[in-house]
């Protein structure tokens, strides 16, 4: 998609982080938007800062979880915009338990959020973009997509289903309908508020910690601002990528795993366990 200026692009978890950083650059190149949250207040911030740019902007407060809210915003969005000629699905939650431990009820308001709701805003925009002759779907998968990490089973489970999702998603779009391009995100550590939105309880050592300290750690470890990751974004899909890495930790994890497969998690351990050391001076 050479172009996003004029187009109805869609983005689910627009009221903070990625989703907002989206709309915003969207807005400056003059996309049309339709925005979804489950945050009501942080929403409509997003939707001010985006409007000042003098664009379409469409909000609705929904749970993408919720399949049937989900149709409904995207009847909606047609019949205020048009049809979308792109979907991102952005809206994420973080859990962090062992399985031992990990409530039934926890494990499935990750999947329900971070999988399912990449699945019900596939399934409720694709007659969009296969009516528009050009289209785009990014969803939204995570570096932990790709490894396996203690304490994340729930996490790493859902963003595993967002890849082989959209993979096999790609595959079946290229045969049908090839003018819809299906771009796979993986980022690393992205300077958000998911670890404070989360459930977070312990951490990759099966430890209780406390929500602040665990959101404090990661704001040190992520590298990359939410502009830098929603600056690729767009490229992407202006380029048709089918696959984004970001972050240079990101990066680095995947050679790791393609690299050493059956080894990548006892180097892991030893790492955490360095930072640990470090953490204590």
């Amino acid at each position: 998609m050479r172009s996003l200026e004029g187009k109805v692009v869609v983005i689910t978890g627009a009221g903070s982080g990625i989703g907002r950083a989206l709309a915003l650059q969207l807005a400056a190149q003059g996309s049309q938007l339709a925005l979804c949250d489950v945050s009501a207040d942080n929403l409509q911030k997003t939707v001010e800062i985006a409007g000042a740019h003098g664009v379409k902007v469409y909000s609705a407060t929904v749970d993408v979880s919720d399949r049937k809210a989900v149709q409904t915003f995207a009847d909606n969005v047609e019949r205020v915009l048009g049809k979308a000629h792109v979907i991102i699905n952005n809206a994420g939650v973080a859990l962090a338990q062992t399985v031992d431990h990990m409530k039934r009820s926890d494990f499935e308001w990750v999947m329900n959020i971070n999988f399912y709701g990449v699945v019900n805003g596939t399934e409720a925009f694709l007659p969009h973009l296969k009516a528009q002759k050009d289209g785009h779907i990014v969803n939204i998968s995570s570096i932990f997509g790709i490894i396996g990490v203690p304490s994340q089973s729930a996490y790493n489970s859902s963003k595993f289903a967002v890849k082989g999702f959209t993979e096999a998603l790609r595959q079946e779009l290229k045969v049908s309908h090839p003018y819809i391009h299906v771009t796979c995100v993986h980022p690393g550590g992205i300077k958000t508020n998911i670890v404070r939105n989360g459930r977070i309880e312990e951490d990759m050592n099966g430890k209780q910690v406390s929500l602040g300290k665990m959101a404090a750690d990661f704001d040190k470890m992520a590298g990359t601002t939410a502009e830098e990751a929603a600056r690729q974004i767009v490229r992407a899909v202006e380029k048709n990528t089918k696959r984004l890495l970001i972050g240079p930790d990101a990066k680095v994890l995947d050679l790791m795993q393609r690299v050493l497969p059956n080894h990548y998690d006892s180097v892991m351990s030893v790492g955490t366990k360095l930072l640990e050391r470090l953490g204590k001076r």
